[in-house]
């Protein structure tokens, strides 16, 4: 099984969280916008070779995961619901982030105004969530918990008036998993 991403991917990261837990042999192939381009026909990380299988994204490879090793996938909609709703944030967040680095901002663009709105309404509606403050988490509490700290990573979010998801954040930094795939300093 190989997984094709980057070290600092909040997708990636989630993916190889479940690899781990799983307890799934892999080799991790980093790949940067370019390799991605040529190899998946998403152009994006992750994607995931296993023999005749190719997954190209991250939700579909968590769900292959978890089948694959008979553990469930979010059994409970109102969970998925919110995994939907992370996913949400998190693109709109990388969407922010990939065009200023053009040189294009929310400043420049309506579209840009409108994710950087999603994103902070999206981080006001998972404030409400009742997050676990320590493990076993479920695949939303992972995508959470990457798209968090991805976000302070990148300089995407601020949770200083988020103090419900500040624990949350807290907590997960603590699980094993999560603390093996925390990103390399910038």
């Amino acid at each position: 099984m190989k997984l094709y991403g980057s070290y600092t991917s909040p997708y990636v990261r989630h993916c190889r969280i479940v690899l781990s837990q799983i307890g799934e042999d892999f080799e991790f192939i980093e790949t940067d916008r370019a390799g991605s381009a040529i190899k998946s026909p998403t152009k994006r990380v992750p994607f995931l070779e296993d023999g005749n299988i190719c997954l190209t994204d991250s939700s579909a490879i968590v769900k292959y995961l978890r089948e694959k090793a008979n553990t469930p996938f979010l059994p409970d909609i109102a969970d998925y619901d919110s995994y939907c709703l992370t996913n949400t944030a998190l693109d709109a967040a990388a969407n922010v982030f990939f065009l200023e680095l053009d040189g294009v901002g929310p400043a420049q663009s309506d579209y840009l105004k409108r994710q950087a709105d999603r994103i902070k309404s999206s981080l006001d509606a998972l404030e409400l969530k009742n997050l676990a403050e320590k493990a076993p988490y479920n695949d939303f509490e992972l995508k959470l918990g990457c798209f968090l700290d991805w976000g302070l990573y990148r300089e995407r979010i601020s949770l200083k008036s988020y103090p419900n998801l500040q624990v949350f954040l807290q907590g997960i930094k603590q699980y094993p998993y999560f603390a093996a795939t925390t990103p390399p300093p910038l």
